[in-house]
């Protein structure tokens, strides 16, 4: 079903499932309202990513929220004496940054009430991904209950849903999905440790996922790589 007209605030990184999340909301007749966090993250290139799929996928609006997670720590994308993994590791990898995904879904719950969105999307994903906690859909339902217990909106009868239409899709069937709608994947940033330039270092565990699903997908990896 359509929703044209309504609006939607969608939590945009930059990265490949942002983007496909961001061409679906559009393709549903959302307009889209795009929120994107500069935590002070290691692959800062991607928020210049993000400004770019905004503007080819036609957004309404959107905003980048400065908020210093470096600050804590804890996480090899907001501390450098912390390395990126360049392999798989067992466990929740140190590439979790602790509770980024409430942080940035409390801020896309207070952007879509000033606007007067019942929607938030976000493209987070059980299946092809690191294994972090907050990307699972028990915590986006969770999240999604708070969401309408904490809310003058929804008390008052407009209630908030949270998508997640990625949650239970292969990296393959995203980006079969997003080129579909016509997403464009050389404008997106998915490595833990991007370059300036947004080019991939090929090794982390993102970049492993990303070139395997668009291996698995049959279609030709588009990724700017420093090697190349």
């Amino acid at each position: 079903m359509k929703n044209l007209n309504k609006k939607a605030v969608v939590l945009l990184s930059g990265g490949l499932d942002s983007a496909t999340v961001l061409a679906y909301a559009r393709s549903q007749g959302y307009e889209c309202y795009c929120l994107s966090l500069d935590y002070h993250q290691r692959h800062i290139a991607e928020l210049q990513a993000a400004q770019n799929i905004a503007r080819t996928l036609g957004a309404a609006e959107h905003k980048t929220v400065q908020l210093d997670l470096s600050l804590f720590g804890g996480s090899a994308l907001t501390d450098d004496k912390i390395a990126v993994p360049q392999s798989p590791t067992q466990g929740i990898p140190v590439t979790y940054v602790p509770a980024r995904n409430t942080i940035m879904l409390s801020l896309a719950l207070a952007w879509a009430e000033v606007l007067g969105a019942q929607d938030i999307f976000i493209g987070v994903n059980a299946l092809d991904y690191s294994g972090y906690p907050d990307c699972r859909g028990e915590y986006v339902k969770a999240f999604q209950a708070m969401a309408n217990l904490a809310t003058k909106s929804a008390v008052e009868g407009q209630r908030i849903t949270v998508h997640a239409p990625l949650i239970d899709m292969t990296k393959a069937r995203i980006i079969a999905l997003g080129t579909k709608l016509g997403v464009d994947y050389s404008q997106t940033v998915s490595c833990y440790q991007a370059d300036a330039q947004g080019r991939a270092c090929g090794k982390c565990d993102s970049c492993r996922l990303r070139r395997e699903g668009f291996t698995s997908a049959h279609l030709q990896d588009v990724t700017r790589y420093t090697t190349d």
